[in-house]
């Protein structure tokens, strides 16, 4: 079976000149339209989703995702407009930013109030292809020990309104606060978890399937797993090594299931959560807690020996080789949090705008955008329905 993966992007819409965010999104949204359902709507009016399309290879992944940034950036400074990747823009003010005027998202708007109100926020969601829905569910109790590192290779949102909030993940702090947010917990197979959801839907906590906002979980519509702890991310190849990571530990984890039969998991998850803050708060300049000993370990340490966890697999894939490079060059460079506060503190947070808005397009430190391939690839249509 081959396993791809698909991305899906959030972007920011902010006001070119003052960096600020603002709720423009439906505008550049316009000049999109005929790309059909590659360029979607977000809760917030300031907010841009693309959909990728659905890929064997990394290469092919990020030339889809390069491309469409080009075609984001062009939609958007023609009216003065930038996007940019991060889990929060550093510019912003509440209350600037209404819900997008859909009935789903209004009703949101209305039940959640202040949750809803500060969501302004950006992800990154990766979806990866999973043998059955059984598998998949099954699969979350041994891939989720991993995901935390993830979020820290992400991690883009140290400032909040304006201010440093002393995290490398803002946004994963202020998505925690939905009701169905944070690890997934352990399900005998889908018919265990869907009668969690059902039950979940009746509490009335929740409207529907898609409001069920763990880290990862089985898509609502598509046959994957959907990793959605991570923060947007200003530069591609940093989504491209969480997607690789990402449909490694599926793929891993999918045979390890297998392997087991119906071996019920007797581990314990209550940690987790506390590992997820860890690595909010500590980005990849700090420590994170090793999945294995479950002891706190320098994020190089522990990206490292995920690494080496998952290098059958990678190797696999022809992944290795991509991901080694690519994970070593995060760790050189540090968690976007860091750049963004090192260009903050040489000037003001205008040149952490500046930051982001360079990575997010694609440009070196000479300003040149990198070469990449053109986009050929079908959306996620491919997966049967829209993301």
């Amino acid at each position: 079976m081959v396993v791809r993966m698909g991305v899906e992007e959030e972007f920011h819409v902010i006001d070119a000149e003052s960096g600020a965010l603002t709720p423009r999104a439906d505008a550049v949204l316009r000049r999109l339209s005929r790309h059909g359902d590659e360029f979607t709507r977000e809760l917030p009016r300031s907010v841009v989703e693309s959909n990728s399309g659905v890929h064997a290879s990394p290469d092919g992944l990020y030339a889809d995702l390069s491309a469409s940034r080009r075609l984001l950036d062009a939609a958007a400074s023609s009216q003065g407009l930038a996007v940019l990747a991060a889990g929060t823009p550093p510019i912003a003010r509440l209350g600037a930013v209404r819900a997008t005027d859909s009935p789903r998202y209004l009703a949101m708007a209305e039940d959640y109030r202040r949750v809803a109100d500060e969501q302004l926020i950006c992800g990154a969601q990766v979806h990866v292809d999973v043998p059955d829905r059984d598998t998949a569910v099954r699969a979350l109790c041994v891939l989720n020990p991993w995901v935390p590192p993830l979020l820290a290779l992400s991690a883009s949102s140290p400032y909040w309104l304006g201010t440093d909030t002393g995290y490398a993940s803002w946004r994963s702090m202020i998505w925690q606060r939905w009701p169905t947010s944070g690890p997934a917990g352990c399900f005998t197979g889908a018919a265990d978890y869907d009668a969690a959801v059902d039950e979940l839907i009746g509490s009335g906590v929740i409207s529907d399937a898609g409001m069920i906002y763990y880290d990862v979980r089985p898509s609502a519509h598509l046959s994957t797993l959907e990793l959605r702890v991570c923060d947007a991310c200003p530069r591609v190849e940093t989504v491209v090594l969480v997607a690789v990571l990402f449909r490694a530990l599926v793929v891993d984890a999918c045979a390890r299931v297998e392997a087991a039969g119906g071996e019920r998991c007797a581990d314990r998850h209550e940690w987790l959560r506390a590992a997820t803050w860890r690595a909010a708060r500590s980005g990849l300049e700090g420590d994170l807690v090793d999945p294995v000993t479950r002891r706190p370990a320098p994020a190089p340490e522990v990206v490292r020996a995920m690494l080496r966890h998952l290098r059958p697999t990678l190797e696999a894939y022809g992944d290795w080789e991509t991901a080694r490079s690519l994970a070593e060059e995060a760790l050189a460079r540090g968690s976007a949090a860091h750049r963004l506060r090192r260009a903050a503190a040489g000037a003001d947070l205008l040149a952490a705008v500046d930051l982001l808005l360079a990575e997010t397009r694609g440009e070196n430190r000479s300003g040149h955008r990198r070469a990449d391939a053109a986009l050929t690839t079908p959306r996620f249509r491919a997966w049967g329905v829209p993301a």
